[in-house]
């Protein structure tokens, strides 16, 4: 059996949305290569191990800060509605990453794109 941790990663690569993933001190430990190219310009690949708090400015710092207070004060918050962006139409939530024991041990952003699949369904060609 493949390692666990080979398959998230296999999971987390596979998404068509960027996915950063973040450490309780908001370094920068993972980005999917949907991310690390969307985020080209400011670094890419070269963020990780950054601080995701470089990444941003005075208000948004205050932001994140304050939604990792409220991950950390219960065990049941877990996602947090943080913006609409209305030229990709796509709405943008913190969510929390915890460890068995409900230990919060990080956090990422999720991208839900609200465009409708023109993919076929079961297009195999």
């Amino acid at each position: 059996m493949k390692d666990i941790s080979e398959i998230y990663k296999s999971v987390l690569d596979a998404d068509r949305s960027a996915v950063v993933i973040c450490d309780l001190k908001h370094t920068i430990i993972y980005m999917n290569p949907v991310a690390v190219k969307r985020y080209e310009k400011w670094g890419g690949k070269d963020l990780m191990g950054k601080s995701l708090l470089d990444c941003h400015n005075e208000k948004s710092r205050e932001s994140i800060n304050r939604v990792l207070d409220w991950f950390k004060a219960s065990k049941d918050n877990n996602i947090v509605y943080t913006f609409y962006n209305v030229k990709e139409n796509k709405d943008v939530y913190m969510v929390a990453l915890r460890n068995d024991a409900g230990e919060l041990i990080g956090y990422y952003e999720k991208h839900e794109y609200r465009n409708r699949e023109t993919m076929e369904f079961y297009d195999l060609s």
